[in-house]
């Protein structure tokens, strides 16, 4: 399959044949038919230009159908561009089709969806992780040279890593949030799934970089990191051996055969703890469930998308048209979101979870002030059935190695090092100062091509 740089030199010859078939494919898919014209009226000599990257259904395309993956939002039309759409087509990349996930980026399977769960390319029994697991599944099997996802607590790392590509989530702030569909305003951030760690150079520099339409955006300077990749780099990572030891024999072998990997390579490595991760999961699911139920509030069936029918009074039409356009998952959240944010446990929950936020905050930059880079596992196993994730609670277990991440705002990155006796990929996550991204991505290409060449 053709990476993103490699599609930038594509020869004269090369770019008719693609559009011929691009053209035959164009007919039946959704979304694609309009897209198809404006790729073909590219020059693809020029800097990126139409190349087509799969979006994730929670990021606004202009004129597309935008629904999260949820019944209540289905018709809803967007009326405009993100941002990061935007700059994608500043640079000639062309959004080209809608990826599936869980409804509202609110799961770890992608099995929330009301379009149905999508399945693993390398095994249809096992999930594909989530949210995005759409946009890794697409990138995974060859239907996407590259998309954009989410990550609110691993969204885009751990699908990666059960899919097998390079899951890259920059510094919260990075890439602009407009125009996506918000879960939890403050952990929510824009990343990228592709082929190599190369690719998510280049995809990464397409879209980064300062919004005044997002009160959040990192107003600082940016600069190009994929002409800089240095992977002859010699870097101090910190080992989180506390979280190796927690995960399973297959994990832990591969990771630590990684490690040494990294030695003999003259990285030099140091080994350090977190707290207890049961702390961040803790904190992760207050703050993000108190959040959603804010920002799910406008989908009230008069503003947005599917309006229940058979009204007696206003209030019927609130609760009739939330109560058939949400999943259970996402109705579990917005419950304990109104749970930790009333009166008589605010400060019990949700002022206690944001103490923890900024002590996790705290653990993290002393350490990554002592070294380059973090290294720890993206999920305590690889991908697991369908059936195997009995409760919620054993679902949010999933997302035990990412979630600490967003709460600190920095940038993370999973890259795949091994693959277990079924086939099933195993990654190793890196993890960066904020804003530090070009360090971040010169480990992961480090690592990729120890991987690559062992």
């Amino acid at each position: 399959m053709v990476t993103l740089k490699e599609a930038l030199k594509f020869s004269q010859e090369e770019i008719e044949n693609l559009k011929k078939e691009l053209n035959s494919k164009a007919q039946a898919q959704k979304h694609i038919g309009a897209y198809v014209e404006q790729f073909l009226n590219k020059d693809l000599t020029s800097s990126g230009s139409g190349i087509p990257i799969a979006i994730k259904d929670n990021i606004s395309v202009k004129e597309w159908e935008l629904t999260c993956a949820s019944k209540i939002l289905q018709g809803y039309i967007s009326p405009y561009d993100a941002t990061a759409i935007k700059n994608l087509r500043k640079n000639n990349f062309a959004p080209f089709g809608r990826c599936n996930m869980d409804e509202f980026a609110m799961g770890s399977t992608s099995a929330t969806s009301f379009y149905g769960k999508t399945l693993n390319p390398f095994d249809n029994t096992k999930v594909p992780g989530g949210s995005s697991g759409g946009s890794a599944a697409a990138v995974a099997s060859g239907m996407a040279l590259a998309s954009l996802g989410s990550d609110t607590g691993g969204s885009v790392r751990q699908p990666a890593a059960f899919c097998g590509c390079v899951g890259f989530k920059p510094s919260y702030g990075r890439v602009s949030r407009y125009g996506l569909a918000a879960y939890s305003s403050s952990l929510d951030q824009i990343g990228v799934l592709t082929q190599n760690v190369e690719d998510a150079a280049i995809l990464y520099d397409a879209i980064a970089g300062y919004d005044e339409k997002d009160s959040t955006s990192a107003n600082i300077s940016f600069e190009s990191t994929a002409q800089k990749l240095n992977a002859n780099k010699k870097l101090r990572i910190a080992v989180i051996k506390n979280y190796i030891d927690q995960t399973n024999d297959d994990v832990k072998k591969a990771l630590l055969d990684t490690i040494e990997m990294l030695k003999a390579n003259n990285h030099e490595i140091i080994y350090k703890d977190l707290m207890d991760s049961k702390f961040d999961v803790a904190a992760y699911y207050i703050i993000a469930s108190a959040e959603a139920s804010a920002n799910l509030s406008r989908y009230d069936g008069v503003r947005y998308g599917r309006r229940s029918e058979n009204n007696q009074n206003l209030n019927d039409l609130y609760v009739n048209s939330r109560s058939e356009g949400f999943g259970e998952e996402v109705k579990r959240r917005i419950l304990l979101g109104t749970f930790v944010l009333s009166s008589g446990y605010y400060d019990a929950y949700y002022i206690k979870a944001q103490k923890a936020r900024r002590f996790i905050k705290e653990k993290y930059e002393e350490i990554l002030n002592d070294c380059d880079l973090i290294f720890m596992p993206v999920a305590p196993s690889v991908a697991f059935g369908f059936n195997d994730v009995k409760t919620p609670v054993q679902m949010y277990l999933e997302d035990v190695f990412t979630i600490s991440v967003n709460l600190a705002g920095l940038g993370g990155i999973s890259v795949p090092v091994a693959k277990n006796q079924d086939g099933l990929n195993i990654s190793a996550q890196l993890i960066c100062k904020a804003y530090n991204e070009q360090t971040l991505l010169d480990g992961a290409l480090s690592l990729e091509y120890l991987v690559k060449n062992k």
